[in-house]
């Protein structure tokens, strides 16, 4: 979605150490946003995610000159869109990076799902119509809800991404994950490769959370044009569950992948076929010792 996140302080998850896997300092991009390198994140075994291969962030419809330059200037081979044609339609699609191939593995919006008129409730509706659709732990239970149903029902898209990830002839990195937020899906998806890397559970939910950063996040944008200090704080307490990165959420697609599959391990293999010959062949790539 192209709504911008509220510049409001997360809720409902616990202090977690900021990363401090990118470099010190980040590019300014001017139509991109959320926009991170993941290299640095430490694995179990003392081994870290490579700098320069694996990167997350928002949609790319609104990337400008600059922004273009930059991305280009990373050396991508791929970059794997997890937007709906719904998505598509309202943003745009990404500006094309030379010799890079753009994958589309439409994922729903764990937010909206498919729900069109959901969507201009969020939009538009009135503060009781709010209060009914999201009140009472609503929102975040919707939420949770689509974190669990990404992990069971999209294992073919996951498995997919995965696949190319570590083709021995032709890998897919480096590579750049993204949604339209770069929150949920992108997050999500991104959460899944780290876990095939065997990086620590505390720093995937540490990287997880950075996308609450100021500088990242997307503001709310009304169907009146209202935004930021312009919308009734009790709107946005009723739409904050929304648009926040949760711990909670990404603990709920963890504890799908036991509830469903007994272990990570089982998972990868058996739910998204990520085979051990493979699994080190992402390691081999990712990876830095």
């Amino acid at each position: 979605m192209t709504q911008e996140l509220p510049q409001t302080d997360p809720t409902g998850t616990e202090p977690i150490p900021p990363s401090t896997a990118g470099p010190a300092s980040e590019p300014e991009l001017n139509g991109v946003r959320n926009f991170r390198d993941v290299g640095g994140l430490p694995t179990a075994d003392g081994r870290r995610v490579r700098h320069g291969v694996l990167f997350r962030s928002g949609h790319l419809a609104h990337a400008d000159a600059g922004d273009t330059a930059f991305l280009a200037g990373l050396g991508l081979h791929t970059v794997f869109d997890f937007r709906n044609r719904d998505d598509i339609a309202l943003e745009g699609p990404d500006v094309a990076l030379p010799g890079t191939v753009n994958v589309n593995l439409p994922l729903s919006d764990p937010a909206l799902g498919d729900n069109a008129d959901f969507w201009r409730t969020v939009r538009d509706g009135d503060l009781e119509q709010l209060e009914a659709l999201l009140g009472d732990g609503r929102a975040a239970d919707r939420m949770a809800g689509s974190y669990r149903k990404l992990i069971r029902e999209r294992t073919a898209e996951h498995a997919r991404m995965l696949e190319l990830l570590t083709e021995p002839v032709a890998p897919a990195v480096p590579a750049l994950l993204h949604c339209a937020a770069g929150k949920d899906r992108a997050g999500t998806s991104i959460a899944i490769i780290l876990l095939a890397l065997g990086v620590e559970r505390s720093a995937i939910e540490a990287d997880y959370l950075e996308s609450n950063a100021q500088h990242r996040r997307y503001r709310v944008r009304r169907g009146d044009g209202s935004t930021g200090a312009q919308i009734d704080p009790a709107v946005m307490a009723l739409l904050n569950p929304l648009f926040e990165a949760r711990v909670e959420y990404l603990r709920t697609a963890f504890d799908t992948i036991e509830q469903e599959w007994g272990s990570v391990d089982r998972y990868l293999e058996e739910g998204l076929g990520l085979a051990k010959e493979r699994r080190e062949r992402l390691r081999e790539a990712l990876l830095t010792g």
